[in-house]
């Protein structure tokens, strides 16, 4: 059962009609890009060869049907905990029922908060002032809060349903294929697009540090895993412009200033059920419309690296602050997978558990428990922000 609406969706006022012709549009354009399918692998394990090929030219590629009932509904009851215990507002130290919110006992930056139907990072400095468009802002019902959480970092530490979500013996084979066996971990996220409230996210490229890296390719800054609790549609989903991934660092602003609007003519929409999984390349251009639809959209986010990118880099800073991300630091940070697949183990003793190739290498044993549970609080500050 999904989490239940409060209040009434507004809409797009004067634009409604054109947003419900382009996301129309959109979608069929979605539908027709042959990039999706069941997740499949060849016999000696490798990413089956079509989806890498369809991934790499397009820059996303939805895996139908990976997450199966079970473990969406572990997702839901955690979901559910976790909005529960959100601040009862910006700032606040307790929830609606007057514990200690969600949070306040980390120093790592986790909930980001809008205005709603808001574009709280479009057109500012902030992220390194990477989305430099502001997104139009409908109009809220008047029963709508001041402001929402529409971004969690550093969820594992707040869900042992994501921590095990991690841990997924077919995705971490997949991330595996992509960017080798020894491939590292970027960061991992909640969006919480609420119907009639839920936030915009301005069109941007998530890269930073490597648009002129000597050995710049269509995938150096990675890659994310984006599951999908409830599906998406086209009112509520990230939308994308497909193969701007092997363009280069765009010009946003003249970009937007030729299209006419903030509807970009070539975007599409992840058009997904719930328990698809989009594997989406960070360097696209991308970005999503504020949720006027009476649909949740919740996706869990798991970023991933080659190690090359990361090895010897001085960090982004957009996530914390800016480090050399040398090989203890990645050995740290990496422990994550390994708690994501024994808590994964626990859960379900009949799975396979993934071998992390690292790990395995250095012989440590990893074990999720009470212990390690307080051990990962404030986890992200060592993500590897590139």
């Amino acid at each position: 059962m999904k989490v239940s609406q409060v209040g009434s969706c507004p809409d797009y006022g004067l634009h409604e009609a054109d947003m419900q012709t382009y996301y129309r549009d959109g979608e069929k354009r979605a539908l027709e890009l042959p990039n999706r399918g069941p997740l499949r692998f060849t016999k000696s394990g490798e990413l089956h060869p079509e989806i890498v090929e369809a991934w790499s030219e397009y820059g996303f590629y939805v895996l139908e049907g990976v997450i199966g009932p079970e473990e969406l509904a572990d997702i839901e009851q955690d979901l559910k905990g976790i909005l529960d215990s959100l601040p009862v507002r910006k700032g606040s130290l307790v929830d609606n029922n007057g514990r200690p919110a969600l949070g306040t006992e980390c120093e790592g930056p986790n909930l980001f908060w809008s205005k709603p139907l808001g574009d709280p990072f479009g057109g500012t400095n902030l992220a390194a002032g990477r989305h430099p468009v502001k997104m139009f802002e409908p109009m809220p019902a008047e029963s709508a809060p001041t402001e929402v959480v529409y971004l969690i970092l550093g969820v594992l530490q707040f869900s042992d349903a994501c921590l095990r979500l991690y841990g997924h013996p077919q995705l971490l084979a997949a991330a595996a294929s992509l960017n080798g066996a020894n491939f590292v971990p970027f960061n991992e996220a909640m969006f919480i697009k609420k119907p009639g409230v839920g936030a915009s996210v301005a069109w941007h490229q998530d890269g930073v540090i490597h648009w002129d890296h000597p050995e710049w390719d269509h995938a150096i800054h990675g890659f994310t895993f984006q599951v999908l609790l409830y599906g998406c549609t086209a009112a509520n989903a990230v939308w994308v412009v497909p193969g701007s991934h092997r363009l280069g660092k765009c010009d946003l602003v003249s970009l937007l200033e030729a299209n006419g609007s903030e509807r970009l003519a070539n975007a599409v929409p992840y058009i997904c059920g719930a328990g698809d999984v989009v594997i989406h390349n960070r360097q696209m251009v991308h970005g999503s419309f504020a949720n006027t639809s009476p649909d949740w959209r919740v996706s869990i986010t798991l970023g991933f690296h080659r190690r090359t990118s990361v090895l010897g880099v001085q960090g982004g800073g957009l996530h914390n602050v800016r480090a050399m991300y040398d090989d203890k630091r990645i050995r740290e940070r990496s422990k994550m997978i390994g708690y994501g697949i024994d808590a994964r183990r626990q859960r379900f003793p009949n799975e396979v558990p993934y071998v992390y190739r690292p790990l395995a290498e250095s012989e440590e044993k990893i074990h999720w428990n009470d212990e390690t549970r307080r051990a990962v609080r404030d986890y992200n500050l060592l993500d590897l922000s590139i």
